[in-house]
């Protein structure tokens, strides 16, 4: 039996440029102690993945969240968003300009990459995906999960270092040093390198 998700792609068709862009872990409340640094970190990228979200439109890249369920084990999307956009959630504001929109796909794991124990990989060749653009947080635990599995599994990999957040920036380098050097991924700002030039690559 196919989730919904599975569904959605069969509808949706393939995507015509092979491109999908993972959006990990944005719909976040930053709820717990010492969250500032990494709050910061998500406002500064926020905008930047939303451009890249309307460039994927432009393009007709789908875009896919692939998000923690915060120990919510029977949680769904809808919950997860209720859950983070909860009056007092330190994530509210940047959730509002992030949030999903009903053509985006939303895939729940359960753990650091977003292929482990998920319908991702199901997912990506129902829409003919095999190349990503991975944005999000943190950079060097679930992005630099999520970029490791991806390799293993052959996708072509892009992680924009500006639409990457970490509390750390000495970590998020080593992170993005490891992606670029161990992975071939690039690592290209989005003021370097747009979505229409990755395709075109």
């Amino acid at each position: 039996m196919n989730t919904p998700t599975e569904d959605a792609a069969k509808i949706a068709g393939p995507a015509p440029s092979g491109v999908g862009l993972l959006v990990i872990d944005m719909i976040n409340d930053l709820d717990f102690p010492g969250a500032e640094p990494l709050i910061a970190a998500c406002e500064a990228v926020a905008d930047r993945i939303v451009g890249l979200r309307a460039e994927a439109d432009r393009l007709g890249v789908p875009t896919i969240y692939v998000n923690d369920n915060f120990g919510h084990w029977r949680a769904e999307r809808s919950a997860i968003i209720e859950h983070v956009m909860r009056r007092g959630s330190p994530g509210r504001e940047i959730v509002k300009r992030l949030a999903p929109r009903s053509r985006d796909f939303f895939v729940i794991k359960p753990r650091f990459s977003g292929f482990y124990a998920t319908n991702l990989q199901v997912l990506l060749p129902q829409l003919g995906v095999d190349r990503l653009v991975l944005t999000g947080v943190a950079t060097d635990i679930c992005v630099l999960f999520t970029a490791a599995d991806a390799y293993m599994r052959e996708y072509g990999v892009w992680t924009p270092h500006d639409a990457v957040a970490s509390d750390d920036p000495q970590r998020a380098t080593w992170a993005l040093e490891m992606m670029r050097n161990s992975m071939g991924a690039r690592t290209d700002a989005t003021g370097d390198l747009t979505l229409e030039d990755w395709i075109g690559d």
